[in-house]
């Protein structure tokens, strides 16, 4: 021990990472409690796979977090190897020492973020400086790396990760959101260049800014977060753990092709989901909930689902294939529900319903309040009012115009933590009508029974159950029908009805009721239909 005062890992207490605010809700700070949750994951997997020993008690594993905001990942990996190798290592400024720099790493992804990174791991912002905790380190940065990136245009996107060179081709005084990692065609290259050509991590662990508000911000935004999520596999760790949030499960912008690499992918053997709006990150608003996963290198098999509700697990893991379906069916409980439906192999629903624009005009068309002087009008719902066209304005399926049709709002969601209507009171439009992209259509018919039967369908709590297994946002696009049975619709059908059709069980039926809030038995005519999206 050194002349200089007695060195001490002091406590802190109350820990300010538990109360710092999230510089956007692009960039969202990980609460300590959920980091400590991720990482004794880690710990247990790493355990059974070494026949019980502690990662913590290991001086060699290395541990990179590709994208430090406020540092919480490597604090805690450090405090917890602090003790853990207490044994093998028993001067602690000797040992703290070692594991600042060879053992934890990080990239920042703004200057300021690395600042605080290097405050919560070094005890000061300047990894080398007088009141480091690290005492080996030659730079300024020391292992939590950070420099300016510039985005790579073309055709006024960035190639690596779609940002708008309009807003973020920026000056000096501006940060440029580049995020270093996942600007690189090869990432190992770009991370030996960072840390040198002989590192290779064990250990991946993040929590990556989720999308770039570009001006197409909230639900529209392109995420970002599964690039950090492929270029961490690249580089071949032995094991990756990262939060994101859970819409690429059923959905999600540009996610499609990394939905279908991490289903068919057998080295994911954890996920833990948090579906309830907030419970994950108390007070950021990130529809459709969080979840984060564990990935293992030396895994081949299912991999282990658990639901968090109100901070308790919701029944045990589940270990299942994930690739049975084109999406991940979050809850457990709802796999046997869905195999019921399925093994009868009936037509869905998702080939009746229309896609979006089903008339061809935009959400923001506005025909005239009155029918009063057109030629050929043809009603129209629009968005939260009823108006009037001429017939020759609507080119796409005017043969629809005539018919009988039950309308469904294309977004669906209320500021609920919890959804539990999944869609809007269905909409009978007579013939004579059409309506703009507010609406999809989910039926076309040439009689009025078969459309009431169908509006009677869509409001039934078995139907809006296998809506929710698919719809991870507000939006109600067509695809999110697709597990729902394309029934004949010469009869009414009911929830008990369903029930029995499907063979559900006490347990199954209860589970649905309690996912899924009744609807009001009434329909939805025309002087209701401009309240629909208020619900």
């Amino acid at each position: 021990m050194s002349a200089q005062a007695s060195f001490a890992l002091r406590g802190r207490n109350p820990d300010v990472l538990t109360c710092i605010a999230n510089l956007s809700n692009d960039e969202v700070f990980t609460p300590p409690d959920f980091a400590k949750r991720m990482l004794n994951t880690l710990a247990e997997a790493w355990s059974a796979d070494h026949n019980g020993a502690s990662l913590w008690a290991d001086k060699t594993v290395r541990f990179l977090d590709p994208c430090t905001k406020s540092g919480v990942f490597l604090r805690e990996i450090t405090s917890r190897l602090t003790k853990g190798l207490a044994a093998e290592i028993p001067d602690l400024e000797e040992r703290v020492d070692h594991i600042l720099t060879r053992q934890v790493f990080g990239i920042g992804i703004t200057r300021l973020t690395s600042f605080l990174a290097r405050r919560s791991l070094y005890c000061s912002k300047h990894a080398n400086g007088p009141h480091s905790i690290a005492k080996s380190f030659a730079s300024d940065h020391g292992n939590i790396w950070f420099e300016r990136t510039e985005h790579t245009w073309a055709d006024k996107r960035c190639t690596y990760c779609g940002a708008s060179q309009k807003t973020f081709e920026r000056s000096e005084g501006f940060e440029t959101h580049a995020y270093a990692f996942i600007h690189a065609d090869d990432i190992k290259t770009r991370s030996a260049e960072l840390f040198g050509g002989d590192m290779q991590f064990d250990v991946i662990i993040g929590n990556p800014p989720y999308q770039l508000d570009d001006g197409g911000y909230g639900t529209s935004a392109a995420p970002i977060y599964h690039l950090f999520v492929e270029k961490a596999l690249e580089l071949d760790p032995h094991y990756a753990v990262f939060v994101t949030p859970s819409r690429w499960m059923a959905g999600g912008k540009g996610l499609d092709q990394y939905r279908e690499r991490m289903l068919s992918d057998k080295r994911l053997r954890n996920i833990v989901d948090f579906p309830k709006l907030y419970e994950g990150f108390p007070g950021v608003k990130i529809r459709g909930g969080i979840s984060y996963f564990l990935w293992d290198r030396g895994h081949s098999g299912p991999c282990e689902v658990q639901t968090i509700w109100d901070g308790k697990p919701v029944g045990p893991a589940v270990a299942r294939h994930l690739d049975a379906y084109d999406i991940l069916v979050r809850r457990n409980e709802a796999v046997p529900i869905l195999e019921k439906v399925r093994a009868k192999k009936e037509p869905t629903l998702d080939q009746r319903v229309s896609s979006r624009k089903p008339f061809g005009l935009a959400t923001n068309f506005k025909g005239k309040p009155s029918g009063s002087g057109l030629k050929k009008p043809v009603k129209l719902f629009e968005n939260q009012r009823v108006g009037w066209v001429e017939r020759k304005a609507i080119a796409v399926h005017p043969d629809w115009i005539d018919e009988w049709k039950v309308l469904m709002t294309a977004v669906q969601g209320t500021s609920a933590a919890v959804e539990t209507k999944f869609l809007s009171k269905p909409i009978i439009a007579e013939p004579g009508t059409a309506c703009t992209e507010t609406y999809l259509v989910a039926g076309h018919f040439d009689n009025e029974r078969a459309a009431a039967n169908c509006a009677k369908y869509l409001r039934t709590r078995f139907l809006r159950f296998l809506v929710s297994l698919r719809k991870a946002t507000q939006h109600a696009t067509r695809d999110v029908y697709s597990f729902i049975p394309d029934l004949p619709l010469d009869r009414e059908w009911t929830d008990a009805k369903l029930f029995k059709r499907y063979d559900l069980s006490k347990n199954e039926i209860a589970f649905i009721e309690s996912q899924v809030a009744e609807h009001a038995s009434e329909l939805v005519d025309e002087d209701t239909a401009a309240e629909i999206e208020d619900e």
